[in-house]
């Protein structure tokens, strides 16, 4: 029961709190972010009543199969955007931007953290070092998404941004089992180089195999059904099947047969998007039963996020040093190889500041490195203060720069009043029959 009154009060905060901070204008990711700090165990949960919030990183940690549905959804969605039709004409473009701007954050990360371990080399290893450039990697697909879909936005920024989004996952997981390898055998002063090399190659492959294989079955299950109703029901079926699938970890002796679950359900959405021709419907009739999902999962988000981080003066330097030399190489990366691949002007300015947002493959990274022992919980720590600053503020820049680029459509004051007509209508019509029920009986 205490779960259930946590979640539901989850929910109602994360949504009280858009209609708190609408005058602000802020995307409602970050209002559901914000709510999820409250009811956390630094906030309502401090309070210790059951039911109201939650009490400890436990209680966050207990909502974790909720945030791995609604991970999966995410991905789902975003796999839905590789249509071949759109990527014959951004595929490559976004392919090398995808690469390039990942690999320059990791760089730029690695350079500056080298210096401060040069001048504080007891306080910041090397294997620490690589680490977080590593971690620096990854973005925040389902923020992107959140944004995107809230604001409906629409154009050449968009286009390249989802898809991008996801080949980061890929990437990531490449550069991140490549230099945390190195950093281990740093530590331990074991090579394992099989593992280094074989495991990242393995979970990618087996995660396209695996998605593909199950993108593939629900095309062919969906013409069994006539109903919307039952298609909708498949299709959700089907990713809480395919997430579930993406959890299983076998290791085989240096290497682990393994998935990573945005890559298994991106390749789901993709394959069904591309060999469904009902998939379009079935997609906007997913997005309106996930929407709720969406809100509590920021909300739990936004929960576990750890405050006590500002607490250390030396995580809070290294912390502002890689939020900083990751937003430079996102963006230069991004504007450099954007040049390269001949996109408009507008691309080029705008499409690196959408990258910043980092939150869940990111803790999926930081969890890993705390096989380091003692080093990798100042890995977590700093990492965890990353994601704090990077979805509080990356979702107000996403939005900031799809607005600029003209992706982002601002309501007109004709539109705002004939919604507002409209929902006059149907409320005097509710007071007629009302009215006229009355009457009648």
């Amino acid at each position: 029961m205490t779960q259930l009154l946590s979640l539901s009060v989850a929910m109602l905060a994360g949504l009280l709190m858009t209609r708190v901070l609408k005058p602000l204008k802020l995307p409602a990711v970050t209002a559901y972010l914000i709510a999820g700090v409250l009811v956390g165990p630094y906030c309502l949960g401090a309070l210790h009543i059951k039911g109201l919030g939650f009490a400890s990183a436990e209680a966050v940690d207990s909502m974790g199969l909720v945030s791995q549905v609604a991970l999966g959804f995410i991905a789902f969605s975003i796999g839905s955007e590789f249509r071949l039709s759109a990527l014959k004409k951004t595929g490559k473009q976004a392919l090398v931007i995808g690469i390039i701007q990942a690999l320059a954050a990791t760089l730029a990360v690695i350079a500056a953290l080298f210096g401060l371990h040069l001048l504080m080399p007891d306080k910041l290893t090397l294997p620490q070092v690589l680490t977080l450039g590593a971690i620096a990697t990854a973005t925040a697909p389902a923020a992107t998404l959140m944004v995107v879909r809230e604001y409906k936005a629409k154009g050449e920024v968009t286009s390249l941004l989802l898809p991008i989004v996801a080949l980061d996952d890929a990437v990531g997981l490449i550069v991140f089992a490549v230099l945390f390898g190195i950093s281990k055998t740093i530590v331990s002063g074991s090579v394992e180089l099989i593992a280094v090399i074989l495991n990242p190659i393995i979970e990618i492959v087996l995660s396209l195999a695996l998605g593909a294989l199950m993108g593939w079955l629900l095309t062919q299950i969906e013409k069994l059904f006539n109903s919307n109703t039952n298609r909708l029901n498949m299709t959700i079926a089907t990713v809480f099947l395919t997430a579930a699938l993406a959890m299983i970890e076998i290791p085989a002796g240096p290497v682990t047969i393994g998935f990573s679950s945005l890559l298994t359900c991106m390749m789901l959405g993709t394959l069904f998007c591309n060999l469904c021709p009902l998939s379009e419907e079935v997609m906007q009739r997913s997005e309106k039963w996930t929407s709720p999902l969406m809100a509590v999962f920021f909300v739990i988000s936004g929960a576990g996020l750890e405050l006590n981080v500002f607490a250390d003066g030396l995580i809070v330097l290294i912390g502002i040093v890689y939020i900083v030399m990751r937003c430079i190489g996102k963006y230069f990366g991004t504007r450099v190889s954007a040049k390269l691949t001949h996109c408009s002007p507008k691309v080029r300015k705008y499409l690196g500041i959408t990258l910043v947002p980092q939150a869940g493959v990111a803790l999926g990274m930081c969890a890993t490195a705390m096989s380091l022992g003692a080093q990798g919980a100042l890995i977590r720590n700093i990492t965890l203060f990353a994601i704090l600053i990077y979805e509080l503020v990356g979702p107000m820049l996403t939005r900031m720069a799809l607005t600029k680029s003209g992706d982002i459509v601002a309501k007109t004051p004709e539109v705002e009043n004939r919604r507002k007509l409209k929902l006059a209508e149907i409320l005097a019509q509710h007071k007629h029959n009302e009215h006229t029920d009355k009457k009648e009986s």
